[in-house]
């Protein structure tokens, strides 16, 4: 093993509790509940003390030329390192996931019985390495904590379902206030939940929520944020469609702001799956990563542009995108919804992985080429990615590399390279970058496999380096000017707070002179801060709206948003701005504007569209929300032609992002048109879609009866896919709904039924019972109708003999599956498998795993598809060689309900007519739940029918006894899916 973990030795063989923070010979010792610790449940202030260890384990990683990594921490300094942050005096302070999802395995069952831990990490003797480890607090609130900011005297603590402040006011690194400023938000102990803060330089607070909804918060103004999402439905309330107070639908995963008092809760955008961070840079500019579902190489980072629509569900909440995947649509598509108006553009792909910490570098150590750069950890590909934003019209493109990998010395990535699972990012006061790192063989998922609990930290610098933290000043103006360009981002947030109470001239003319640098970062800065200074400097700011530089005047602008200075006076007089990124924000600041006030900004807004710059055209739509039928007739008057078939694409566009009722007409003529493109004729199919009216649904009624070849089919799609949501009440819709296929055989019903009546009489002979059970158990309706009764705990006693075998071997793979939560089972046939480690150790053939992967005895490829073949229902495995190792991959088939995927839980739902389905939820609403099945068929079930759903604790895969494998095809399976796919030549 290489140097990856040098105080593994101090730490053997368990995850240390409480007790070991006192072990002899290890550390001073001082614990105890701090006099004034408020709520917190054990605070313990101790400082560990080890020998330096400032391994150069450059070697076992891909660098950029000229920079080194170091171990500047690890176990036992700290253990499984969530998030970090750095505060003012240099140190790190990390949150702990050592009970990451105890509670789901098992409640009462944590690692760390009084909570997980805040850990502060410091180099007090400025060698490079972390010498001291304290504990600032120990709460039973912190499990699994995600996020961790520090702020003056303040630790905002990130942990579903509160967002914590802890107050140290005396500085003496025990919280004398514990406050929970928010409550509600979803993802308790999950991934998917709250995450951590970070101070802009407009004064707020900056954070986001991963879509494990619901989130029910109400900050302390008294707004209420009201979200769901469309996964982990039940007992929960977590459905779609909810509305927030401000009247909109926010679904999914959430980035936002708030007021450090905890006023004025803001979300920003929506629609994520489960973003990490909110990192903003020194222009104003949001950066998120972003998770696809497992396996779909969709993973992404994007930028955030307030009021945005990210795609992940449907607009409203209630269907996931494999239900809404168009004809034709290829996955990445699909996934984020980018083909629908109202959806941002994705972002930069980055393909399978999983996206975790996030921070933009803005100086400091590294060459100057890094100013700006978007680092992002990726835990799954072990990696830490490295954007460089480019402006390109209204939005960006990125250029993307390699910040920091794990070296892979072929594609087939082994253990080594599993060996770096970067958690978050954060760059130092004395401008190095430093990153966690939360070692597991599975990156997290529902279960750690890592049991020693490992981490680290790295600090990446130019080699040589041997910079240390400097000493900051935050008492005098001097000071607070030098560290507003700390290279730490809640440092300098810090310094722009003290700048901007000040507001005395002498301060202003300072910070109007670092407005004036020719240094791009410092400029931005200063006009933030400026913007804060009362009037005297927000007419400084307002001034520079006249700069020659498009960037400048787009700062400046937002930093006059910030503080509400004469807004819609100067969106009026920037809506011809000729940058198209000034032009975008005019149109985010008009959104809740009424049109009779903007009316005129808005047409020069429409005047400015290119016809192809998608983010200008989303930000356009957003401008209008609320007001699109008012200033549709405006704008075709005043861009557009009575005749549809002779519009400009730029108007096209206006009238797809837009959709009124009023061009209905205008876009069926357009889409019956064999005069016009078959891409045209497709985005006004598109538009009619989205359009909620009878009209529109009759429209596509009559192009499904199109003689043109690529609009009837896509026209056909569409209305069977509306009846089911939005045009379900629609007549024109109604009729193009097709029987479901599972009630097409009375016959075969209506025996059921008399073998499920006859099962259940308890008057019956036994032999007929047992009959009636068998008969119900060789059919797959009828093997979940006993599943189902065994959910509900009805199943009659003194028959599971009768049916268990059957249910294990049903040729229904969910059956299968689904029977080892009620059933008892003997063993699989055959010589007892060996302990995982020597499977893994045991040579395969991927050639013969393949087979096994596409063979019908274990039948991975009627739910899993790798490189393209195979069915789409469970995860595509294509690239699970660089999640899993071969252990951590035999262990997933072997134990597949250990760590179930996101989104992949399977659900029995029980009609009030006795039908039983089961599979994953696609899409749940008020009307309409829908299942994919193990065939992959979709299931539509009205609500109102359904008298049972609920959720499995065990996976739709079935483990190794009922995929009937033994060693060797074990072996042979896990080598074919170590070995990356052969990709088809061009």
């Amino acid at each position: 093993m290489r140097a990856y973990l040098p105080a593994r030795a101090d730490a053997p063989g368990r995850v240390p509790q409480a007790t070991p923070l006192n072990r002899k010979g290890i550390l001073g010792y001082n614990s105890g509940m701090h006099p004034h610790a408020i709520g917190v449940a054990a605070v313990v202030s101790a400082v560990v003390v080890l020998p330096a260890r400032a391994q150069d384990v450059a070697p076992d990683f891909v660098l950029p030329h000229g920079l080194e990594a170091k171990v500047w921490a690890s176990t036992p300094q700290l253990f499984n390192p969530t998030n970090i942050d750095v505060d003012a005096r240099g140190r790190i302070w990390v949150t702990e996931g050592v009970n990451y999802r105890e509670t789901y395995k098992q409640q009462n069952a944590l690692k760390h019985p009084e909570g997980d831990r805040i850990v502060i990490l410091e180099d007090t003797d400025g060698d490079g390495v972390a010498d001291s480890s304290k504990v600032f607090a120990q709460d039973r609130d912190l499990i699994c904590p995600l996020g961790i900011a520090v702020i003056g005297d303040k630790v905002i603590v990130s942990c579903s379902p509160h967002l914590i402040v802890y107050t140290d006011a005396n500085c003496d690194d025990v919280p004398d206030k514990k406050e929970i400023l928010l409550t509600g938000f979803g993802g308790f102990d999950h991934d998917h939940g709250l995450h951590s803060v970070v101070g802009g330089l407009d004064g707020r607070w900056y954070f986001n929520v991963g879509n494990m909804g619901p989130h029910d918060v109400t900050d302390k103004s008294g707004w209420r944020l009201h979200s769901g999402s469309c996964y982990v439905y039940g007992n929960n309330g977590n459905t779609g469609n909810r509305k927030s107070d401000d009247g909109r639908v926010w679904t999914g995963g959430i980035p936002m702001r708030i007021d450090p008092d905890g006023t004025n809760l803001k979300p920003l955008a929506h629609n994520f799956r489960n973003s990490y961070e909110t990192p903003i840079d020194s222009f104003g500019d949001i950066w998120q990563s972003d998770n696809d579902d497992d396996g779909n190489q969709g993973c992404r980072l994007a930028w955030v542009m307030e009021g945005g629509n990210y795609g992940f569900f449907s607009q409203d909440g209630t269907r996931t995108w494999r239900t809404d995947q168009r004809p034709g649509q290829n996955t990445q598509a699909a996934h984020w919804h980018s083909d629908d108006p109202g959806v941002m553009p994705p972002g930069d792909i980055t393909g399978a992985g999983g996206p975790t910490g996030v921070v933009v570098y803005e100086g400091g150590l590294l060459p100057e080429d890094y100013v700006g750069a978007v680092l992002n950890c990726d835990t799954g590909r072990n990696r830490v990615w490295m954007h460089m934003p480019k402006p390109s019209g209204a939005g960006f493109t990125f250029d993307r590399g390699d910040f920091i990998a794990a070296k892979i010395a072929d594609d087939a990535a082994g253990e080594e390279a599993r060996k770096f699972r970067p958690s978050d990012i954060a760059i130092g006061t004395d401008g190095a970058v430093y990153v966690s790192d939360w070692y597991d063989p599975t990156t997290g998922g529902h279960n750690i496999r890592d049991k020693h609990g490992a981490g680290r930290i790295l600090r990446i610098a130019p080699k040589g380096d041997q910079t240390k933290a400097p000493k900051i000043d935050l008492s005098t103006t001097d000071g607070q000017l030098a560290v507003l360009n700390s290279p730490a981002i809640n440092v300098r947030h810090v310094a722009a707070n003290k700048l901007a109470e000040k507001r005395d001239s002498q301060t202003i003319e300072r910070l109007q002179a670092m407005a004036a640098s020719d240094d791009a970062v410092q400029r931005a800065r200063a006009m933030w801060v400026l913007a804060r200074c009362g009037d005297a400097g927000a007419a400084a700011v307002e001034g520079m709206l006249e700069s020659d530089n498009p960037r400048t005047r787009l700062v400046a602008f937002r930093a006059l948003r910030s503080v509400d200075h004469h807004v819609l006076d100067l969106a009026k007089q920037l809506a011809d701005d000729p940058s198209p990124a000034v032009r975008r924000e005019v149109a985010i600041a008009l959104r809740d504007v009424s049109l009779e006030k903007c009316e005129d900004a808005l047409v020069k807004l429409a005047k400015g569209y290119d016809g192809k710059d998608r983010f200008y055209l989303e930000a356009f739509g957003i401008a209008c929300d609320g007001k699109e039928a008012a200033i549709y007739p405006v704008l075709l008057e005043q861009l557009g032609n009575a005749d549809s078939l002779k519009w400009s694409e730029s108007f096209a566009g206006i009238a797809w992002r837009l959709h009124p009722t009023q061009a209905i007409d205008a876009l069926a003529a357009r889409a019956a048109s064999a005069g016009l493109s078959a891409a045209a004729r497709a985005q006004a199919l598109s538009a009619l879609a989205f359009i909620h009216d009878e009209r529109a649904a009759r429209a596509m009624s009559s192009l499904a009866r199109s003689a043109t070849d690529d609009v009837r089919p896509l026209a056909e799609w569409w209305i069977a896919h509306r009846v089911s949501n939005d045009w379900k009440e629609f007549a024109a819709a109604r009729h193009h709904v097709s029987p479901d296929p599972a009630k097409s055989d009375p016959s075969n019903l209506a025996r059921l039924e008399e073998d499920r009546n006859q099962f259940l009489d308890e008057s019956a002979a036994k032999r007929s019972r047992d009959a009636a059970a068998r008969r119900l158990a060789d059919d797959p309706k009828g093997a979940k109708f006993l599943l189902a009764l065994a959910a509900e705990g009805k199943f009659p006693k003194g028959f599971t003999d009768t049916v268990a075998d059957r249910l294990h071997k049903s040729g229904d793979l969910t059956v299968r599956a689904m029977a080892s939560e009620y059933f008892p089972r003997q063993g699989a046939g055959g010589a007892p498998l060996p302990p995982i480690k020597e499977l893994a150790a045991m040579k395969g053939d991927a050639a013969r795993g393949r087979a096994v992967f596409f063979g019908n005895t274990a039948g991975c490829a009627k739910c899993h598809q790798f490189n393209g073949e195979g069915k789409n229902v469970g995860p595509d495995l294509s690239a699970i060689r660089t999640k899993f190792g071969r252990p951590e991959l035999l262990d997933s088939i072997l134990n597949p309900s250990a760590a179930i995927a996101f989104g992949y839980e399977a659900w029995i739902v029980k009609t009030k007519h006795n039908d039983v389905y089961s599979g994953f939820i696609l899409a749940d609403s008020a009307e309409n739940f829908v299942l994919k099945d193990s065939s992959g068929e979709q299931r539509t079930i009205p609500a109102k029918d359904i008298a049972l759903r609920k959720r499995q604790t065990i996976s739709v895969m079935p483990d190794n006894v009922a995929l009937g494998l033994n060693a060797q095809e074990l072996a042979d399976l896990a080598e074919f899916l170590q070995t990356a796919p052969v990709q088809a030549a061009p």
